[in-house]
């Protein structure tokens, strides 16, 4: 039907544009030039006269511009500022958040700061009944939430309805039943519809803690949520409260004259909604005894109900084949949303789900109905699980080029899983396909909110470090950081790991100020990897300045206790790795107060850290810190005592006390191994 539409759009705008015609102004003669001119207005001859033109005017085709349109073209032209946050934290620079745990709690406080305002304004409206905007902007005005009809009517029902009032509604409809006022089956159903979409508890959040306790007793009461260790959490384990038993949807749906299939369907999706599942499918059963039949919604909500209805695999299947047989028996036409959430179920299907998937997607092709995200992303689930990996390969071939827009909520699980299966098969050509995907158009909106986007662009830039040169890894830091995602401790590891790789350990000082500016330098594993980095070989005398200054920043947070954070423990290999670059660039003295800190945290430093120390020494020419040394490295009990107090004899110009001091030390040192070898 879209092609026919196409076709045929076309052939319109080719009749147009060959509306164009060669127009021979009236004055002037057989010499004179003629002008095109557009086919809006086109003078004919007519045929009673020929040497009469007429002007015919046709009005050209009303072209109606969308509200934001203007707004739309001005965005075009300004591209992302992949060095600045967010745009909803540039309002304070003091909130400008450095890690992905500060940008939600932010954007967090800052949505909570709305709906207070919210709450304050519909609440005491009152206070900001002056309107000085001019035009009037409604959406800044308080909402008049008061029911203005007090009588015991339907007239008052209906307003209540219309307000989201779910108590006061129920208790209106309870003082009408006592009264014995009948109600109308459209105002019952709009009652249904209004309990079961917020699962007869408030929408705006009052008597929370009323709700709370209702929430726990209803678990209890519940008895279709089987409960089964070790299983996570399904579509229906769910969004908002759980369902009651006997709640007031179930009571007013009983106490009901008179009911249609409206009101049946408005139930069994409430239910599913809410958790019930086993209680909708039993609604759906008395649904086709009173001889109705159910919408394509509820349908699809019965269908993604079934894995908590069914526990074996092929049962599950059989009750989904039972519902899609009683949908051509009942003429419902199946939409997106049910084959998306039949491919849903059968991803709980286990080994039988590769089959099955195959013979919905043929059976869309066969009704027209084009796949969106979701669709793909429940293919990927199914064969990646079962170990098959080239479907992502099609996927990939079928969705380049194409942009899409939100058809199913699961929508924007498509990128994060799909980058997921890059990652795992370690295919960086496939997740740039992948990425550029996500930029065609305006797909980027598909890709979920900020945790799926943050996880979307680790694992994206995990792979590039482990798969790209270094110059391209960098170029993708500065694109992605920090405006589409915050890097945590692992990705920065892997960036650490892709310099180590490159052999550029020279940047390791930048990548550090990075680690700081992300609030990350509280991770005892990446200060660990850091300083193991610059401390395993010697470079230029430049570059280890810079790494001793970096180690120098690194015993400030090991010493520095901040309050409510757990204070970093000394290793020894921390110890040691500060203590060699403080030694490489002749900072003598501070690499000895990594020596005191090594005996107060009852750590044991190793030979390579004596060794570097005693270079530093001679550098110095300090023959007494040299015995010193000896002495200290007699009292770790250290091994080597005897290869040190050696090369101290042969290195420096000694007294004969000191050489008497390094003998003893060589000959206690030889006594304790001996004692070891025993």
């Amino acid at each position: 039907m879209a092609g026919r539409w196409l076709r045929h759009s076309s052939w319109r705008r080719a009749m147009l544009l060959s509306g164009r015609c060669s127009l021979r102004l009236p004055s002037a003669g057989k010499g004179a030039s003629s002008r095109h001119c557009s086919g809006t207005a086109v003078l004919q001859k007519t045929e009673a006269d020929p040497g009469v033109t007429e002007e015919e005017i046709v009005v050209p085709r009303k072209k109606t511009w969308d509200k934001l349109a203007v707004l739309q073209t001005l965005a075009s032209t300004v591209n992302r500022d992949p060095t600045a946050a967010h745009y909803m934290f540039q309002d304070d620079p003091y909130l400008l958040p450095r890690n992905y745990f500060e940008s939600r709690l932010f954007s967090l406080s800052r949505e909570s700061g709305k709906n207070a305002a919210k709450y304050i304004v519909n609440e005491f409206p009152r206070f900001f009944e002056k309107d000085i905007a001019e035009p009037h902007i409604p959406c800044l005005m308080p909402e008049n939430l008061t029911p203005q009809i007090e009588e015991v009517s339907e007239a008052a029902l209906k307003e209540r309805i219309q307000l989201r009032r779910v108590k006061a509604s129920v208790d209106m409809f309870d003082q009408l039943l006592q009264a014995g006022t009948p109600l109308s089956l459209e105002t019952s159903n709009r009652l249904l519809d209004l309990l079961c979409f917020y699962g007869d508890r408030e929408p705006n959040g009052e008597d929370q803690s009323e709700q709370k306790e209702e929430l726990g007793e209803s678990e209890e009461e519940v008895p279709d949520q089987r409960r089964r260790k070790g299983r996570s959490r399904k579509t229906s384990d769910f969004i908002g409260p759980k369902w009651r038993e006997n709640n007031n949807a179930e009571r007013i749906f009983n106490l009901m004259p008179e009911r249609n299939a409206h009101s049946y369907c408005t139930i069994i999706r409430g239910m599913v909604k809410h958790g019930a599942c086993v209680r909708a499918h039993d609604m759906y059963t008395d649904l086709l005894n009173d001889r109705h039949t159910a919408d394509v919604y509820t349908f699809n909500a019965l269908i993604l109900a079934v894995p908590e209805v069914k526990e074996n695999y092929i049962e599950r299947w059989e009750l989904v084949e039972d519902l899609l047989n009683h949908m051509v028996q009942q003429k419902v036409q199946p939409n997106l949303l049910t084959f998306n959430a039949v491919l849903k179920t059968v991803r709980k299907c286990g080994g039988m789900g590769k089959g099955i998937s195959l013979k919905i997607l043929r059976e869309m092709k066969a009704l027209n109905i084009e796949p969106s995200l979701a669709t793909f992303e429940h293919l990927l689930g199914i064969f990646y699980k079962s170990g098959s990996m080239e479907m992502i390969y099609e996927v990939m071939d079928e969705i380049e080029g194409k942009t899409f827009v939100a058809r199913d909520p699961d929508d924007d699980n498509f990128f994060v899983s799909a980058m997921r299966i890059c990652f795992s098969l370690k295919d960086v050509d496939l997740a740039y396909r992948l990425h550029k995907v996500l930029e065609t158009g305006d797909n980027w909106k598909l890709i979920g909110d900020a945790q799926r986007q943050s996880l979307y662009c680790a694992r994206f830039f995990s792979l590039l470090c482990m798969m790209e040169q270094l110059d391209v890894i960098l170029k993708w830091y500065k694109e992605l950081v920090p405006s589409l995602f915050y890097p945590n401790a692992q990705v920065m590891w892997d960036l650490l790991q892709a310099l180590d790789t490159a052999n550029h350990l020279e940047m390791v000082p930048q990548i550090w100020k990075e680690i700081k500016q992300l609030g990350l330098s509280n991770r005892p594993e990446l200060l660990e990897e850091v300083l193991a980095l610059m401390a395993r070989e010697i470079h230029p005398q430049e570059t280890q300045m810079s790494f001793a200054n970096c180690a120098a920043d690194i015993k400030s947070i090991f010493e520095t206790r901040e309050r409510n954070q757990v204070p970093l423990g000394w290793t020894s290999s921390a110890l040691g790795n500060i203590a060699i670059l403080f030694s490489r660039v002749g900072r003598i003295q501070e690499a000895w107060n990594m020596l005191e800190l090594f005996k107060k945290n009852n750590r044991v430093p190793s030979d390579k850290v004596m060794n570097e120390i005693l270079t530093c020494t001679k550098q110095s020419n300090t023959p007494d810190q040299a015995v010193e040394l000896v002495k200290l490295a007699a009292a770790f009990g250290l091994p080597t005592t005897a290869k040190l107090a050696r090369r101290v004899i042969e290195e420096f110009e000694l007294s004969e006390e000191q050489k008497n001091v390094l003998e003893d030390a060589d000959s206690q040192s030889s006594d304790s191994s001996d004692s070891d070898t025993d």
